[in-house]
């Protein structure tokens, strides 16, 4: 088995670190939540605070309106509000703000690099940000953005970017290598987009039994009926689907963590060190999306292509290429360490942008 992410692990947190460091979507609910909740906590008794209640509707917090971002996409948190559809009537390519899909293996964001886009991540967290300095204008909120819209984008943001995945893509050439595309190689079909490891499938039934042995149990949910049936596992699972998610769930049981609420409770009473953006507010989106390409190149590191296969998109009858991938049998232990580790990194970043626009 290899080594490579046991050994890099330390040394891109390290390199990350030396930043500057202070005291259906990304992560899944739980995850986005924690996100929150740990803004939440560290803008008690702020300037920030006041601003962000505020614009929040009576029994909003940060953590409840953390996933808002992703309910608009359809009714699986429940119907849509008028401010829902207002949103996505008012911008049709609102999926497109979530992500940036920047080769893994570059060292940093640029735009109208490989990958990026005008409505990507990035410039639309600089947008958010841009609305809530109260600085924004035609040209830096094409999007007429609110700032009660740019706070519920924002926050969820925040945890998307720091999402690995959600920044640092894979890209397979036609012999089954991770390879850095140009266009040219991408319109000829001699390049693949693995669409940020969603075409990159997982052994799911070996990784829940490896799991097993490796992550403790989950906490005992006392709130849930005993006895409830335990969902089967897929017979395979999407790299992405693995680290919106499953990582998630390994990161809160190796802390013991219930709710995401505790998870914030107990990540900010370990004094993690996290990456500090600085400089001015509008290059933040940039630093953080270089911290989580950095680590991108972690949770892509260890892991290996197989055979390619095609499969047929059921609504829209588009063929594409799926591929088989491989991963250590340890690999949830790092993977989820680093999961720990970006959901505290988004919670603190989140913190220190509002507190940055509201001193």
């Amino acid at each position: 088995m290899k080594q490579f992410m046991k050994k890099q692990l330390p040394l891109i947190l390290a390199l990350s670190g030396a930043l500057v460091s202070f005291n259906v979507q990304a992560w899944g609910n739980d995850g986005h939540r924690a996100v929150g909740a740990i803004a939440d906590q560290l803008l008690k008794g702020s300037n920030a605070q006041q601003h962000v209640q505020a614009l929040l509707l009576p029994g909003e917090s940060l953590e409840k309106i953390a996933t808002w971002a992703d309910c608009v996409k359809g009714t699986y948190c429940g119907p849509q509000s008028a401010e829902m559809t207002s949103y996505v009537a008012a911008n049709p390519k609102h999926s497109e703000y979530h992500y940036t899909d920047v080769p893994f293996q570059l060292p940093s964001y640029h735009d109208h690099g490989v990958g990026t886009a005008e409505d990507d991540i990035v410039q639309t967290a600089k947008q958010c940000i841009a609305v809530l300095q109260g600085k924004a204008d035609a040209a830096t909120n094409p999007h007429n953005f609110t700032p009660r819209q740019a706070l519920l984008i924002l926050t969820h943001l925040a945890g998307d970017i720091a999402q690995p995945l959600h920044v640092g893509a894979g890209f397979v050439s036609s012999d089954g290598k991770f390879v850095v595309p140009t266009q040219a190689q991408l319109d000829a079909g001699e390049v693949f987009d693995a669409r940020g490891g969603n075409n990159l499938l997982l052994d799911d039934v070996k990784l829940t039994a490896t799991s097993d042995q490796l992550i403790p149990a989950a906490p005992v949910d006392e709130t849930k009926p005993a006895g409830a049936p335990a969902r089967a596992p897929q017979t395979t699972r999407p790299f992405h689907s693995y680290w919106d998610t499953t990582v998630v769930n390994y990161a809160f049981r190796r802390i013991g963590a219930r709710t995401p609420e505790q998870f914030a409770k107990l990540v900010i009473a370990g004094n993690p060190t996290v990456v500090s953006a600085k400089g001015d507010l509008s290059t933040w989106p940039y630093q953080w999306a270089d911290q989580s390409l950095a680590i991108s190149k972690v949770a892509y590191a260890d892991v290996t292509v197989g055979a390619a296969t095609k499969q047929t998109s059921k609504s829209t009858g588009e063929s594409y290429n799926v591929w088989a991938l491989a991963m250590p049998d340890n690999y949830p232990v790092p993977s989820s360490a680093i999961a720990r580790q970006q959901l505290t990194q988004g919670g603190y970043q989140l913190a220190a942008v509002l507190k940055a626009i509201w001193p």
